[in-house]
């Protein structure tokens, strides 16, 4: 006689957890996040922070790797890693810090934009089917919401 797999409804942890609010963003967060950059790194051999180094410098002419760990609230030792990897892959270049000598800022390749755009496909699909529930009333609102929320804890030391 076979086994009948059972699937358990784990969703009533939304709820009952102690910081319902956080535990759900941090759920949404990583149901984008884990599958996509999953197949970033299978199709284009790029981890997590490697792209955020591509995805800050897209938006930023100059950065430094610390400013892309404030960015991001990435840990810096795992976006210095990433710095090297992405110069020796030629998606960053080094230019001198002219107010400082010691450092050095980075600034995204050509080769970088185009790698850049690929991976942001993917995050863009993704998002849009997590998304697609939601109504275009909804999504502005939950824009709105998530922006003023991002907003503050950018301001927050930790």
């Amino acid at each position: 006689m076979g086994r009948v797999k059972v699937e358990l409804d784990y969703s009533n942890i939304f709820e009952s957890v102690e910081f319902p609010d956080a535990y759900k963003v941090s759920y949404l967060a990583n149901a984008i996040v884990f599958p996509t950059y999953e197949d970033v790194r299978k199709d284009f051999g790029l981890v997590r922070a490697e792209y955020h180094l591509l995805l800050c410098l897209a938006h930023y002419s100059e950065l430094t790797a610390q400013d892309v760990a404030r960015i991001t609230r990435r840990p810096r030792n795992s976006i210095s890693r990433a710095v090297h990897r992405m110069l020796d892959l030629g998606f960053l270049k080094r230019v001198p810090d002219p107010s400082d000598a010691r450092q050095a800022k980075l600034q995204i390749t050509n080769e970088g934009k185009i790698m850049h755009k690929k991976v942001s496909e993917y995050l863009v699909a993704r998002e849009a089917e997590i998304f697609s529930i939601l109504s275009e009333s909804e999504r502005k609102h939950f824009r709105n919401l998530i922006r003023k929320l991002a907003n503050f804890a950018s301001t927050l030391k930790r």
